[in-house]
């Protein structure tokens, strides 16, 4: 027992002399494990006591503990003393200069599709519209026959629209999120639905397949043409300025009746100049269309036309960004260009 004694204070002495001698982190690291690891010295010793009587064994665990405890509150107070010694010295190493100018972080900005998004919102929902949003994939029925188009029309031909199987397609328009609305809503009824949608058009300098409208409804009781015509007259003040003027064409849909095209005064050269690039010398541009809910578009969606009217209008996002910003090619709008979308800083 009387060497066990010994080597344990033997341990402690070494510990003590090789700690103040440890120069880094790294060393006590070293030096704890070589003491305190599975294989370390006081473990093994530890290990041994098993051999000794039991009166022996409890007095020599005890002082064993002791040494323990003494060498793990040594190393852990040298590697807080190094770590400490560590960071002050390379404080006094490092040379800054407080006078140099902060290195600033480039700041991120809205993609402008999400700027003519965001301020178109800004207005309905200052006029009492809800904001409504609905899925991509759609039902044949919420996005064709819901919207009383025949079978036989154009945008029903798979030249048209992206079909995922015989009831399913990729949305052409945010109509279907009208019908889900009209479906789950009872009049009065004012929403927008704004979002991405998709058509199988060819990717030019007038075309992309994905693109983006915001789509508007009102139904109420006694809801006339001349209230859908005064909304559109907000919305292009709001948009192009209190010069801004509309022109509505007859037109057709199968979900309005009636229903016309909305042009503007042109944006560009605001009087039909010959050689104006954009009206071609008319003085105005197409921009949506529009059009007064269709009775039968009502009647499946559960709301009787005969105490109900309302009126539609579609906006495309993308034409009026163009408009805004003096663009000619929406596919500016997709090649995530950061030269490019750095121009609408603060747009």
């Amino acid at each position: 027992m009387t060497q066990v004694i010994e080597k344990l204070n033997e341990l402690k002495q070494q510990i003590e002399e090789k700690i103040a001698a440890a120069k880094a982190s790294s060393e006590v690291e070293d030096l704890r494990v070589k003491m305190l690891g599975r294989k370390g010295e006081m473990t093994l010793l530890l290990k041994n006591l098993g051999s000794l009587p039991a009166e022996a064994r409890k007095e020599m665990g005890k002082k064993a503990n002791e040494v323990r405890d003494f060498v793990q509150e040594k190393i852990e107070s040298a590697r807080v003393r190094l770590e400490l010694e560590a960071q002050n010295n390379a404080l006094k190493s490092e040379v800054m200069d407080v006078t140099l100018p902060g290195r600033r972080k480039p700041q991120g900005r809205l993609h402008p599709i999400t700027n003519t998004f965001s301020r178109l919102e800004d207005l309905f929902v200052n006029l009492g519209f809800d904001i409504v949003d609905g899925p991509h994939i759609e039902t044949v029925y919420h996005n064709f026959d819901a919207l009383n188009a025949p079978h036989n029309h154009p945008s029903r031909d798979e030249a048209d629209t992206f079909y995922i199987n015989d009831n399913l397609v990729l949305r052409p328009h945010t109509s279907p999120v009208q019908i889900r609305t009209m479906e789950t809503r009872k009049p009065p009824i004012r929403i927008v639905a704004p979002g991405q949608v998709f058509r199988r058009d060819e990717i030019d300098a007038t075309h992309t397949p994905v693109f983006h409208q915001m789509e508007g409804l009102v139904i109420d009781k006694g809801i006339t043409f001349g209230d859908l015509k005064g909304m559109l007259e907000i919305i292009v003040k709001y948009v192009f300025g209190e010069k801004a003027n509309i022109r509505l064409r007859p037109s057709h849909f199968p979900f309005t009746e009636p229903s016309a095209e909305v042009d503007i005064t042109c944006y560009v050269c605001g009087s039909g100049k010959s050689d104006c690039r954009v009206c071609k010398g008319s003085g105005w541009v197409e921009l949506w269309g529009c059009g007064m809910v269709h009775p039968e578009v009502l009647k499946k969606s559960g709301i009787d036309p005969d105490e109900y009217s309302g009126y539609a209008f579609g906006i495309g996002i993308d034409r009026i960004t163009s408009a805004l910003h003096g663009l000619s090619d929406p596919r500016l709008y997709f090649e995530n260009d950061v030269q490019f979308l750095n121009q609408f800083k603060g747009a």
